[in-house]
């Protein structure tokens, strides 16, 4: 019986390649958005290079802690145009800019965001899909009846959904229960973002932890590569073509 592997996560705004690397490790991404919202937080907000250093891109949802991020509406679009500018100036002398830029000009322009949550999922699972290749079932915590609070909520999510494994972000190390996840028979993996390759990007010095939409303005196809695909080569690397272990 082939197993089953699941990531829960809030979502967030134009994530980072890490958040993308999770997705593509699991068979199915579950979205966490009934949980609280934190502000100043990924949930509304992420980094891109300009030639003035990193600058956050920030989505005007109110201050108000009392909301689940499911309940997060966007009353106003003007931020929609003022991004998209942002994006342009910065991102213009990209050598993928070009190709890109209807794609991500739809999702900016050719709607209105009310929602946080659902637009958190959608620019995530577009930009999954049609621009990194990635096949992970997407579902939402809010298709789960799952009970119990803060851990205890994630490890029934993960009965529900049939996990054997759950993959999470390196900083879950200070909360997660080995033992707890043992006694259901779902084996625990942290995910070490520790490897990814630097690749050619504006506005030096490097910096890993910006928006996706850096990677693949400036890459463009080969974003995977910097992502999950470098450490194809290297497996590859230590094997003989026809793909027997290679001997000292």
């Amino acid at each position: 019986m082939n197993g089953h592997k699941v990531a829960i996560i809030q979502s967030s705004y134009i994530p980072w390649k890490g958040y993308f690397d999770i997705i593509h490790d699991v068979d199915e991404f579950i979205f966490l958005d009934d949980v609280q919202f934190t502000t100043r937080d990924w949930r509304s907000r992420n980094r891109i290079k300009t030639a003035g250093g990193t600058h956050w891109l920030t989505v005007p949802a109110g201050a108000n802690r009392s909301r689940l991020i499911s309940e997060v509406a966007l009353d106003d679009p003007s931020w929609q145009e003022k991004h998209w500018k942002t994006l342009c100036h910065s991102y213009s002398r990209a050598p993928f800019f070009r190709q890109y830029a209807p794609f991500f000009e739809e999702l900016y322009l050719g709607q209105i965001w009310a929602s946080l949550s659902t637009m958190n999922q959608l620019m995530t699972q577009r930009i999954a899909r049609e621009l990194l290749g990635i096949r992970t079932v997407f579902t939402d915590s809010r298709n789960y009846v799952a009970q119990g609070a803060k851990l205890d909520r994630i490890i029934d999510l993960l009965r529900l959904s049939g996990a054997t494994s759950y993959l999470s972000g390196p900083l879950a190390a200070d909360y997660l229960e080995p033992r707890k996840f043992a006694t259901l028979g779902i084996g625990l993996q942290l995910k070490d973002y520790s490897d990814y390759p630097e690749y050619p990007q504006l506005y030096p010095p490097f910096e890993h932890t910006v928006s996706v939409l850096d990677l693949i303005f400036n890459v463009g196809p080969q974003a995977p590569e910097y992502i999950w695909g470098h450490r194809c080569k290297a497996m590859n690397s230590d094997r003989h073509p026809t793909g027997t272990p290679s001997y000292p």
